[in-house]
């Protein structure tokens, strides 16, 4: 009996818990960088998927990035500018790393959100509904 209270009670958590989750992940910006490639002025290609599910396009969303070599230091800090992101829809941006090999490189390091501004809006704070990830061999970390 209690056995059967648990087992219906753990499936009553996963099966709200999951939905819940998805729903609050989806309803946000999120960044993957997608694939790095040699560029062919000698340093790195970087493919950046922008997936906005939010209900505001952003005519701001500048990124400041600390470059990490193979040993953890920051090599270099890279801002990119990737607006507009128009609101349900996934954007491609292609960014270059100048002077650094993309085998040079461990982790991509969020620094700083220098801009995140939706339409026709004020500046606002977006790390709260901002995720991110890697596909690449290269960590994309907050």
């Amino acid at each position: 009996m209690i056995f059967t209270r648990f087992i219906t009670g753990l499936i009553t958590f996963i099966a709200f818990s999951f939905p819940v989750a998805s729903l609050a992940q989806s309803a946000g910006l999120s960044v993957e960088l997608n694939k790095i490639e040699p560029s062919q002025s000698g340093g790195c290609s970087a493919f950046f998927l922008f997936r906005n599910a939010t209900e505001n396009s952003y005519d701001g969303f500048e990124m400041s990035l600390a470059i990490l070599d193979t040993q953890g230091v920051i090599d270099r800090l890279l801002s990119i500018d990737a607006a507009p992101l128009p609101v349900s829809r996934t954007t491609l941006k292609l960014f270059e790393i100048p002077e650094i090999a993309c085998t040079d490189i461990s982790e991509i390091l969020l620094h700083d959100l220098t801009s995140c501004r939706p339409q026709n809006g004020e500046e606002m704070d977006c790390f709260p509904i901002l995720t991110l990830q890697s596909r690449a061999a290269v960590a994309l970390v907050k």
